[in-house]
């Protein structure tokens, strides 16, 4: 099945590798891999024979002192191959619905023994020695080369010879007179049928080979790209747990330590509780670090409902106020005061404050730390968190948004991670917009929701200040 898509999948590379195909067990025949590549391989063959028959019929009308005017009979007879030409070529352009292989191979039989008689009956009704109709039989050949394995391609081939030297032999019963020269031309056409259906026979076969051996290597790569997909998923989780070990093993260890120390004989109360407040220090931070990490490696699906913007900014402004104060850092919110988005306002929020906090602690004394949130586009809610502070190196740009990597004391480096998962389960996302001495900025997107706000808000621009 794979290697039948694949094959569909390459089936616009190039016009003759709308020959290629695949054998059945119970068919010599061949067909191409997908009913569009039969219908442009159909129109090609249609149109060929339409323009052979159309150029016949202008060289017998324009040279009538070589052949003759051509007779009525001869116009009908063009008239109705060009009607049904016409016809297939219609219904090649409205059928929708694929055809069977063995449609396509009792399709491609009928319109070789059409031509083939069409010559027959073009030759009978111009009446003439030589055999200019012949070139007709060339439609059929090629259609049993790109549709037919090698024995039923010569065995059109020579039915096209045949007729070639029954002509001659019916007109020199007819008209009671001999042309050997007409036989000798008659065998120059054969000798060019066969070459030609040999010819094209093996080109098609040598691009069904090839092909065959593309798809073989498409499918190798596919494995490949899924091996090593799974390897770089098996080595991501291998890091993932080599750094989990790492952040869980030190507070460990520091508890364990702390608590040893605590219970040794003889050692001081106010160093023993000393040690006891390290360890429920250290103990908390541990369950920290396993909280974040749940909430990054197993998100909550977001519950979203129409919310308005100004008010959750308003809610993340008074929850960081108090940290902000301890370290002199003005806190200012900027909005439209009528942005409306569908957001889980508990993730949201969640988010911000990890932005928000984060620039608090980068932020110099005195800083400031502004929230703007502004309509984006596309459709989008972006809001800026921006801090005066100092850029992030370039070397750490690259990795701020990686699981467990900070450059924080104490930080476990997940806050960034969570925060940009939680922006794109709400159809957005969160990147560094601007990092430049003085402006340290953080872009999140949200889903714009379309109505009226939920809540009543005040209009216009509105800005606050907390320090």
């Amino acid at each position: 099945m794979r290697a039948i898509q694949s094959k569909a999948r390459l089936s616009g590379i190039r016009w003759l590798s709308l020959a290629s195909a695949k054998r059945t067990p119970h068919t010599s025949a061949m067909y191409p891999a997908d009913f569009d590549s039969f219908k442009q391989q159909e129109a090609i063959f249609v149109s060929l024979n339409l323009l052979v028959l159309g150029a016949l019929l202008l060289i017998h009308t324009l040279l009538p002192s070589r052949w003759g005017g051509p007779p009525l009979i001869l116009v009908l007879v063009l008239a109705g191959a060009f009607a049904i030409q016409i016809a297939e070529l219609t219904w090649l352009r409205t059928r929708r619905h694929p055809l069977k292989p063995s449609a396509i191979t009792l399709l491609t039989g009928l319109s070789i023994v059409m031509n083939i008689s069409l010559a027959l009956i073009l030759a009978m009704a111009s009446n003439q020695e030589v055999i200019q109709y012949y070139i007709v039989l060339v439609v059929p050949i090629l259609e049993a080369a790109f549709r037919f394995s090698l024995v039923p391609t010569m065995a059109v081939v020579a039915v096209a010879d045949s007729m070639t030297f029954f002509w001659v032999w019916e007109y020199q019963k007819r008209h009671f007179v001999l042309l050997p020269g007409e036989f000798l031309e008659s065998g120059m056409v054969s000798l060019i049928f066969t070459v030609v259906g040999i010819l094209v026979w093996l080109l098609v076969n040598h691009l069904e080979q090839r092909e065959m051996r593309l798809i073989e290597s498409l499918d190798q790569l596919e494995r490949t790209r899924e091996r090593l997909l799974s390897e770089e998923k098996l080595a991501a989780v291998g890091r993932l747990s080599s750094a989990i070990a790492h952040e869980i093993r030190n507070p460990v260890a520091i508890i364990a330590s702390a608590l040893s120390t605590a219970n040794r004989a003889g050692i001081e109360s106010s160093v023993r509780q000393e040690m006891r407040e390290i360890a429920a220090k250290e103990a908390a931070r541990l369950e920290k670090l396993t909280t974040d990490f749940l909430s990054y490696a197993r998100p909550r699906e977001p519950e979203k409902m129409r919310a308005s913007v100004s008010e959750m900014l308003a809610y993340v402004i008074n929850v960081c106020r108090a940290c902000s104060g301890e370290k002199d850092v003005i806190l200012s919110v900027e909005d439209s005061g009528a942005l409306v988005a569908d957001l889980d306002a508990a993730q949201v929020q969640q988010a911000l404050i990890n932005l928000v906090m984060n620039a608090v602690e980068a932020s110099p004394p005195s800083g400031t730390v502004q929230l703007r949130a502004l309509s984006g586009s596309d459709g989008l809610v972006q809001i800026d968190v921006e801090e005066a502070a100092s850029p992030i190196p370039p070397e750490a740009t690259e990795r701020i948004f990686e699981p467990f990597f900070t450059t924080k004391p104490g930080g476990t480096g997940l806050g960034l991670a969570i925060a940009r998962n939680i922006a794109r389960a709400h159809g957005g996302d969160l990147v560094l917009s601007a990092n430049q001495p003085g402006c340290v900025r953080f872009s999140l997107t949200l889903a714009k929701a379309a109505g009226p706000v939920p809540t009543s808000t005040e209009s216009g621009n509105s800005q606050w200040a907390e320090s």
